[in-house]
């Protein structure tokens, strides 16, 4: 038997992208053990997952934090309890753990990011426009590394409402009997965020429209302001209703659909094997952090000459217009949506 370490410490999305990958393998190999190592808020992420996954807590906000908190961390864990260390993250904090473990001989596989293509994608003279890895085959590459090559993987889930999850959601939330739709409009970065002054016209679009159930999805405390002030406007909204990131994904497997930015939210829906329509800014689905198994036909993005720029979304428009998201129009998105539900305007058809 092997014990294997997964450290992944942030970002949500990027640790959601993660969980397919893990849970596959602890399928393939029920002999082996894969402990995973991240921040407290993601153990939700993994209650699905087969026994044979294990969650670790690193607080590197409190007990954890800094290098010494690290190396209590490390001892935590204990060298005798692991066999193999999958560093897909491979930032300072990563690094530090790594090296410890490191002093007692335990193997080490390391995550490689293509940095240097990633600069190529997003410079502003003679761009690029290729294809990059995927987070989630750099994932399956350390695992490859080490020796566990992840077999029949290649076939698309298919993504519709979960029906199993259903009757337990729908004793939290009421019977369900309209189009369930998420609205996920939030983004860490200004960059990556639809206008939210043309987000509304879209969901006035939806919340008048007695075929649909929307849903808003968001957890900060500006977020909740805001999604209490569309409330307000449009009582039949539904705002954030789930205890806990587990809850949370158990809802939007139960969505029809789920429209977010470049965001964690994306990867969520992805996780629960619903589609997902996505909105592009600053960042493009070519970087490699498009949802899993998503068809491509479902970002919604302009073809602007400057984009991408940003690879996270986390540099400011050097035009000063954020034109990626200010002109696609909010028809745009209203169309996309009815289209993703085979509906149109016409008469209901439940």
């Amino acid at each position: 038997m092997a014990r294997f370490l997964v450290i992944r410490l942030s970002a949500l999305g990027d640790v959601a992208i993660s969980v397919p990958l893990i849970s596959a393998l602890a399928e393939q190999y029920p002999e082996h053990d894969f402990t995973v190592l991240s921040q407290p808020k993601m153990a939700g992420l993994f209650d699905a997952c087969p026994s044979n996954v294990y969650f670790y807590e690193a607080d590197i906000y409190g007990k954890h934090k800094g290098f010494f908190g690290l190396y209590r961390l490390f001892r935590e864990i204990g060298a005798k309890n692991v066999d193999i260390i999958c560093d897909i993250h491979d930032v300072i904090r990563t690094r530090i753990i790594c090296f410890f473990f490191s002093l007692h001989g335990i193997p080490l596989f390391r995550i490689h990011k293509e940095r240097e293509n990633r600069r190529r994608l997003t410079r502003r003279k003679k761009k690029k426009l290729v294809r990059l890895t995927t987070s989630f085959q750099h994932y399956r590459n350390v695992f490859d590394k080490a020796g566990f090559l992840l077999n029949d993987f290649n076939t698309r889930p298919k993504m519709e409402p979960s029906r199993m999850l259903l009757p337990e959601m729908e004793k939290i939330v009421g019977i369900k009997q309209t189009y369930w739709l998420g609205f996920a409009p939030f983004a860490r970065h200004k960059a990556k965020m639809y206008p939210l002054v043309k987000f509304e016209e879209v969901l006035a679009c939806f919340a008048a429209d007695d075929r649909f159930t929307v849903y808003l999805f968001g957890g900060g405390k500006d977020e909740m302001v805001q999604m209490q002030k569309w409330k307000t406007t449009y009582p039949a909204v539904k705002l954030p209703c789930c205890n806990g990131i587990s809850e949370e994904i158990r809802l939007i497997s139960c969505l029809d659909l789920m429209v977010t930015m470049d965001s964690a939210n994306m990867h969520l829906g992805s996780l629960a094997h619903t589609p997902v329509i996505s909105i592009w800014g600053a960042t493009h689905p070519y970087a490699g952090f498009y949802g899993l198994f998503q068809p491509e036909e479902n970002a919604v993005q302009l073809p602007l000459s400057c984009r991408p720029c940003s690879i996270f979304g986390n540099k400011p428009c050097y035009r000063n217009d954020y034109a990626c998201l200010n002109e696609i129009r909010p028809k745009q998105l209203i169309e996309a949506i009815y289209q993703a539900c085979g509906l149109s305007t016409g008469i209901p058809d439940f």
